[in-house]
């Protein structure tokens, strides 16, 4: 989908088809509602009729007919209702179900008749074989003076709300039992559609639609965020692109501007250093020629120490800004083996690095069937901790943190634990007198510690490392340990 609008239009738009939709589903419902009300007023209007052709005073109303029955055997009209229906069955039009189905039986008490007060009617009794349910006739309402005919309407309504094709006998005073035939009145098929489920499912279907529209633009919101906060950690495109309304559109474009000038920047930065550091190469070599020439010992030596200082210091600043262009891809590669290798090369070289494996989880085993004792084992030592990082720079920050154990702590002891967010590396010394806080003011460039003046560096290593933690989702702290200083150096593993 191009998307040329934005959010203010796409809010007015939504307004209006949320509007459009309930007031269809509003439509439906009220002419569903109209629609049943006019049929059962039908069904009512036809019982108050169908009263005076029961007494044989009006011809059957239109949709019914009265058909005579035989006399009824001494079993009850209850018992004969239901064995008529099974032996009639489909030749009287009946379905075959309703013979085990519900039989209702109403008696409408004698009223006054239509002829004016004092005038005495015959009562009426009903029988009704439906093949679903027992009506529920004792729960009508009848108000006070309420005519036969008007309770009869009121039985016919009740038979006009449920789907049910009952089949109806009439008992009117002395006379004999009739059936009464009005399907077309009060039946299934006489019924008119209801349309009030299908207005709820059009409401439901509709707002769902329009949520799930509004819960697309959200989270294409969310989604550029959630891939700026994973540029620092798994790198990025240099530019980004994606489909939404103009506002989101608006925003990559400044994101991809600020991106590009940032990168132009820094690239700047470094082209400047890499060509001060080639350019002071020529100077230098030719320093280190003059100091040779110097017949005192002590000067020459002074002299070829600045050299040193001046020459390492660029390449500190080189590797700073190397580590901020993030030009390596992250991969995912075994952090554990990383650091693993990391110690056994310090130890080849006869440095005090140790490497402490996590300990194992103990898992205790069931019971045997020669043994009421439980056995345990532990799960494997070598257990690897798969990262997404960049390995040059990984390494590089976690050797600057044990070469600042052995600078300032003698000894270095290094530790890899992880979790199901976060793998932590901790390098802890031996008796650095430095304080927590003060190994923290150090983290800005070219900051070094008080008992720093007689050993190497320039005050860009700890630096260097608290960038890559950032590069990688984490971050740079340190805790006094049990012997020493203690850095935590975390990384995010998804």
């Amino acid at each position: 989908m191009n998307w040329r609008i934005g959010l203010k239009a796409l809010a007015r738009l939504w307004i209006l088809a949320a509007f459009l939709l309930g007031a269809g589903a509003t439509v439906l419902w009220l002419q569903s509602v109209q629609s049943w009300q006019q049929h059962l007023a039908r069904s009512e209007v036809t019982g108050i009729l169908l009263f005076d052709a029961l007494k044989g005073e009006a011809q059957p109303p239109q949709g019914v007919q009265i058909t005579a029955m035989p006399q009824i055997p001494v079993t009850g009209a209850r018992q004969w209702a239901r064995q008529w229906v099974r032996q009639q069955g489909a030749g009287a039009g009946v379905d075959s179900s309703t013979a085990r189905g519900f039989v209702t039986e109403v008696s409408i008490k004698p009223g006054f008749a239509a002829g004016g007060p004092g005038q005495a009617g015959a009562g009426l009794r009903l029988v009704i074989v439906s093949p679903a349910l027992r009506y529920a006739v004792a729960d009508l309402a009848t108000a006070a003076g309420q005519s036969a005919a008007a309770k009869l309407g009121a039985v016919t309504r009740l038979l006009a709300t449920h789907c049910s094709d009952p089949v109806v006998f009439a008992q009117f005073g002395e006379q004999g039992w009739r059936r009464i035939n009005g399907a077309e009145v009060w039946g299934c098929d006489a019924a008119p559609r209801d349309l009030r489920l299908l207005a709820v499912i059009v409401a439901a279907v509709g707002l769902a639609i329009l949520l799930s529209q509004s819960g697309e633009t959200v989270a294409r919101f969310g989604t550029f965020a959630q891939l700026l906060r994973q540029r620092r950690t798994l790198g990025g495109p240099d530019s980004y692109s994606t489909q939404g309304p103009v506002e989101l559109q608006q925003i990559v474009a400044a994101v991809n501007a600020h991106l590009a000038a940032a990168r132009a920047q820094i690239a700047k930065r470094a082209t400047v250093l890499s060509a001060v550091s080639h350019d002071l190469g020529t100077p230098a070599t030719r320093l280190r020629l003059r100091a040779a020439l110097i017949a005192d010992p002590t000067l020459r030596q002074k002299l070829e120490a600045d050299i040193d200082s001046m020459t390492g210091m660029i390449e500190s600043v080189l590797t700073y800004t190397r580590s901020e262009l993030s030009l390596e891809v992250p991969r995912q590669i075994s952090l554990s083996a990383l650091v693993e290798a990391l110690v056994a090369d310090y130890q080849d070289l006869g440095r005090p690095v140790t490497y402490v494996s996590p300990v194992p989880d103990v898992v205790l085993g069931a019971q045997s069937l020669f043994s009421a004792r439980s056995g345990q084992g532990g799960l494997p030592d070598a257990r690897r901790v798969l990262v997404t990082a960049r390995p040059i720079l990984l390494q590089r920050a976690l050797a600057n943190l044990v070469d600042n154990a052995l600078k300032y702590g003698r000894r270095a002891e290094v530790q890899l634990e992880a979790s199901a967010d976060w793998a932590i590396i901790t390098v802890e010394d031996e008796g650095s007198e430095l304080s927590v806080a003060e190994i923290e003011a150090v983290l800005a460039p070219f900051q070094r510690g008080a008992n720093s003046t007689a050993i190497d560096g320039f005050g860009l290593g700890l630096t260097i490392v608290a960038t890559v933690a950032t590069q990688h989702g984490g971050n740079l702290r340190f805790e006094r340990g049990s012997q020493g200083l203690r850095a935590r150096l975390e990384i995010r593993r998804n």
